[in-house]
């Protein structure tokens, strides 16, 4: 879904040579159903915890809110995913949703881009156990942003490849020439000619719920007492960044 709240309908769109951050949380997926923790690229990577037939649907509907957002605000689509086999899947209805409307998307080559920063929050000894384990980490997390508890990948290790990530697609998405409109008349580079860009992190539920932390400027401790980000849910993450010069 893409959530319309009030903090929605107030904000300003994308300016001019700019880039606008979202998260969406892929759609639900096969280790969902089952209730199971599911952050081992070895599974995760595989269709045994790809999206189910529901997820399939979520995704679709996402696509729909991604395109209409983008028309709303004349801006291109980025696709950026974890390569966990729910997010790419989420991720691809999206780029294709986006480049069959007409709008310009990024990158290039007819897919999105796959990146392992985005991959789910390592749950150690957790991994491939009940989901009624999350909150177990959650508590310590609210004490000890840099906590190992379990074996898990502490909320500063996660900060610190979004944090990267960030920096790094606002160099290539906001200075790459490389983008697409299979319908348009031309190809919009991004960046370039005050063009505005959607820049979507399609991820899974705690990268995504750290990662606004960084957004909105306060400690990752405090990661579970924002909103809960559902399954095949769009969110802007905080302001814009703007695009350095070329």
């Amino acid at each position: 879904t893409t959530e319309m709240d009030a903090s929605r309908q107030s904000e300003v769109e994308p300016g001019p040579g700019r880039l606008t951050f979202y998260a969406l949380r892929h759609g639900q997926s096969l280790a969902n159903v089952a209730g199971v923790i599911s952050s081992a690229p070895e599974v995760a990577l595989g269709a045994a915890h790809g999206l189910s037939d529901t997820g399939l649907e979520q995704a679709g509907h996402a696509a729909r809110g991604v395109v209409t957002l983008a028309r709303e605000c004349e801006c291109g689509v980025a696709v950026c995913s974890s390569d966990f086999s729910r997010a790419w899947q989420t991720a691809c209805c999206v780029y294709d949703a986006a480049a069959a409307a007409g709008i310009s998307v990024w990158p290039a080559g007819g897919e999105p881009k796959l990146e392992t920063q985005l991959r789910e929050r390592w749950f150690g000894k957790l991994d491939g156990g009940p989901d009624t384990e999350y909150p177990s980490v959650w508590a310590a997390d609210a004490q000890d942003a840099s906590h190992t508890q379990f074996g898990v990948e502490s909320v500063d290790a996660v900060l610190a490849r979004v944090r990267s990530l960030v920096g790094r697609l606002r160099d290539e998405v906001g200075k790459s020439g490389d983008a697409s409109c299979s319908n348009g008349p031309t190809n919009t580079a991004l960046g370039s000619g005050g063009a505005r860009w959607i820049v979507l992190l399609v991820a899974h539920g705690d990268v995504l719920q750290i990662a606004q932390t960084f957004f909105a400027g306060i400690p990752g401790t405090q990661h579970r007492d924002l909103p809960h980000l559902p399954t095949a849910t769009l969110r802007r993450l905080g302001g814009e960044v703007s695009i350095p010069p070329a």
